[in-house]
């Protein structure tokens, strides 16, 4: 089975810890511009061959950075992998802005362009996909965590059902990744990225096929699970942590339990078979 690659975003003060644990580096661009230590940070992984993956910065800003400082970034990071601007839940901004950025392939030819699948509902998720794949000729594709309508995919009849969204959203993108394989869109020769995770134990649901086809995820979860004082357990969490990466950019060392983060991320990847 094919190995599955992790990052884990962290905050400045854990920047240079983070190489214990992490196969590749995920950048922020936004964060680049905004903290010097941040950017020489990753001008020196960029130096020393490490993998970095560049991110839009949809999640953290609302809306992706702006266009002339990701292409500024693509010139000077040279990341190998680049996640192109979407747009939350709407397929159609999605498709125009993937459509837009493939002509800057060529310019940037070291650089793995990848769109991440948006819509308002499954089929409308679908058919961005296969858009994608079909159409735009994209090698790479990305799922989002916490689309709205993941946690309406599947019938829950449990007690507890209506008070764990973060469960039912994480079963949610299992549910529909694993339609797209039932269906044909998904199979043996794509490449895809989790983005994020509801829940840390999601990665352990996923059938051989489906893990053969992730090649990498990246999640904050046991760093912002550390942070909050919360240990993984033998079933991972039943909630998502509700730090943000931006809020806690600039926290002190001492205000994290190191023993606890160690733990943690160590166990996201036993808890996943990572």
């Amino acid at each position: 089975m094919k190995k599955i690659k992790v990052s884990h975003e962290v905050p400045l003060c854990l920047l240079e810890h983070s190489t214990q644990y992490n196969d590749y580096q995920y950048c922020l661009p936004h964060l680049m511009d905004k903290y010097e230590e941040y950017k020489n940070f990753f001008l020196q992984c960029r130096d020393k061959g490490i993998h970095i993956m560049m991110d839009n910065s949809l999640h953290e800003l609302g809306t992706p950075y702006s266009k002339d400082r990701l292409l500024y970034w693509l010139e000077e990071l040279k990341p190998q992998e680049f996640f192109i601007p979407d747009y939350w839940q709407d397929k159609t901004k999605s498709l125009v802005s993937a459509k837009e950025w493939a002509q800057y392939k060529e310019q940037f030819p070291d650089t793995v362009f990848i769109p991440v699948v948006q819509g308002n509902s499954k089929e409308e998720a679908l058919e961005c996909f296969s858009i994608y794949k079909n159409h735009l000729e994209y090698k790479k594709i990305a799922f989002s965590y916490g689309a709205s309508w993941y946690k309406d995919v599947i019938e829950y009849n449990t007690p507890h059902s209506e008070k764990n969204i973060h469960a039912r959203t994480m079963l949610g993108r299992i549910d529909f990744i694993n339609w797209l394989y039932e269906l044909g869109f998904l199979d043996e020769h794509d490449d895809i990225h989790l983005l994020g995770c509801q829940l840390p134990q999601e990665f352990s649901f996923y059938e051989k096929e489906i893990r053969n086809i992730i090649s990498t995820i990246d999640t904050s979860n046991p760093i912002m699970a550390s942070i909050e004082r919360l240990e993984y357990t033998k079933f991972g969490l039943e909630t998502k942590p509700k730090t943000r990466i931006d809020d806690v950019m600039e926290i002190s060392i001492s205000s994290i339990d190191i023993s606890l983060l160690n733990r943690n991320t160590l166990y996201f990847k036993t808890l996943n078979n990572l």
